[in-house]
């Protein structure tokens, strides 16, 4: 009977793939809520999350090409909204 976890050599195989996929779901759901509200800071943010998970070599490449597109529609949405009310930040 073994009380214990067996030893593993202390490298986690799986580590590296589970944080890109992290980073590709999150990169999704902030572009995503970055079209809503703060897409200064979201939108950018979220392109570097799917850029840094595609780079990793993410399983959820879809996602990650989504939170990427997302980002980069945040920006435009904040550059268009700031061009049609002559501000330099968005308001309603």
């Amino acid at each position: 009977m073994q009380l214990t976890a067996p030893v593993t050599s202390g490298t986690d195989t799986r580590q590296g793939p589970r944080d890109a996929d992290g980073m590709a779901v999150a990169s999704f759901i902030l572009g995503l809520l970055g079209l809503l509200v703060l897409n200064i800071f979201l939108g950018p943010i979220a392109i570097v999350l799917a850029a840094v998970s595609l780079w990793r070599g993410t399983t959820r490449r879809g996602r990650a090409w989504l939170g990427l597109t997302l980002g980069v529609a945040d920006l435009a949405v904040l550059v268009l909204s700031m061009q049609l009310s002559h501000t330099v930040s968005w308001s309603l």
